[in-house]
């Protein structure tokens, strides 16, 4: 068991009681033209990251961080990789409901994201490309992105309200 510590020193009341891959995907499309063009100009990768949390009956969550990364150079295909990359977590009993977002959805994916980062850098390796070190994720701010998405825009609230009213 593992309970988290944030950069003040005190400990998280969330618990990491497992991290596994939960599913896991390297493809090379080209991998001759990869190793054998002469070319200099340096690849375009895209990563995208998305962290969810399932709850699993009381205080018990699994929290996944999906990562796809796209490896392009002059349009063509490098590499493809993905993964999903899981843990088993419990929120302390002094969590209150309000906090437990914030906990789910930036403090667990915080903890796992070494974790996932490190199977990902073994895997372009092991793929034939030097490994990719993902820097740092602000998993505030991708909670905070994530909310805004969420919430319905003010001509959806009234588009919605102007429903349920001709429905009466």
């Amino acid at each position: 068991m593992s309970t988290g510590s944030n950069a003040g020193g005190m400990a998280l009341p969330v618990t990491v009681h497992a991290q596994y891959i939960k599913d896991l995907s390297f493809e090379n499309p080209n991998p001759i033209a990869s190793f054998t063009t002469d070319n200099k100009s340096q690849p375009n990768i895209s990563v995208g990251i998305q962290a969810k949390a399932d709850n699993l009956g009381g205080r018990n969550f699994e929290v996944v961080l999906d990562i796809r990364i796209d490896a392009t150079r002059d349009k063509a295909s490098l590499f493809i990789a993905e993964l999903s990359y899981a843990g088993i977590v419990t929120l302390g009993d002094e969590v209150e409901e309000n906090d437990a977002g914030h906990l789910l959805m930036v403090e667990s994916p915080r903890l796992l994201f070494p974790f996932a980062r490190n199977i990902l850098a073994d895997v372009t390796r092991d793929g034939g490309f030097p490994p990719l070190m993902l820097a740092p994720v602000d998993f505030s701010a991708l909670y905070e992105q994530q909310k805004d998405q969420q919430k319905p825009t003010k001509a959806e609230k009234g588009s919605k309200a102007d429903k349920s009213m001709k429905e009466d």
